[in-house]
């Protein structure tokens, strides 16, 4: 059986949406919502507004409330038909995201067990046929095939095959039904 590993933030979760709404709402700003998703949030925002934005990501409770990407329950549910799935989020850089993060996995994708849940840094360690990823650096570093989930961060790349909804993915990993 195939392994499918999939990346939590910007994958499954919409985590960039979640910063654009903090953005907006707390920050004294002139950009607007197509701004904050035509580049990443480095390249717009002030040095101090992303220490800001680091702060707050790392405070318990941020990756608690994050909603799914549309279409990723579905999808990964029939995924987990046809291939061994795991999921692989670079926690490391924000430690109190761990709880935060198990728990939105098990509440939202309860049907993949603990044990496929890979809590890491590079994710050059993981062991898999394909990666789906919204960053490049890990799809760079990873042996097996990866394919990059569009993000306002990795607009523009070509270097990877890109999906841009879950419904690319399951167009791309599905039996046609």
């Amino acid at each position: 059986m195939l392994r499918l590993t999939l990346d939590m933030d910007d994958v499954l979760a919409n985590t960039h949406e979640k910063l654009v709404e903090i953005v907006l709402n707390d920050f004294d700003t002139a950009l607007t919502a197509k701004d904050l998703h035509s580049k990443s949030l480095r390249e717009l925002l002030h040095p101090k507004q992303l220490g800001k934005i680091n702060k707050i990501i790392d405070s318990p409770g941020f990756f608690a409330d994050i909603q799914v990407k549309e279409g990723a329950e579905e999808t990964v549910y029939q995924l987990s038909k046809y291939y061994e799935l795991f999921i692989a989020t670079a926690c490391m850089e924000f430690p109190t995201s761990f709880n935060d993060k198990f728990n939105w996995l098990k509440k939202y994708f309860p049907f993949i067990p603990w044990t496929n849940i890979v809590f890491c840094g590079y994710k050059s360690i993981i062991n898999s046929d394909y990666l789906i990823d919204d960053h490049v650096r890990n799809l760079a570093a990873f042996k097996g095939k990866g394919i990059l989930f569009s993000a306002p961060h990795n607009l523009k790349d070509k270097t990877f095959k890109r999906v841009s909804s879950w419904k690319e993915v399951s167009d791309l990993f599905l039996p046609i039904a």
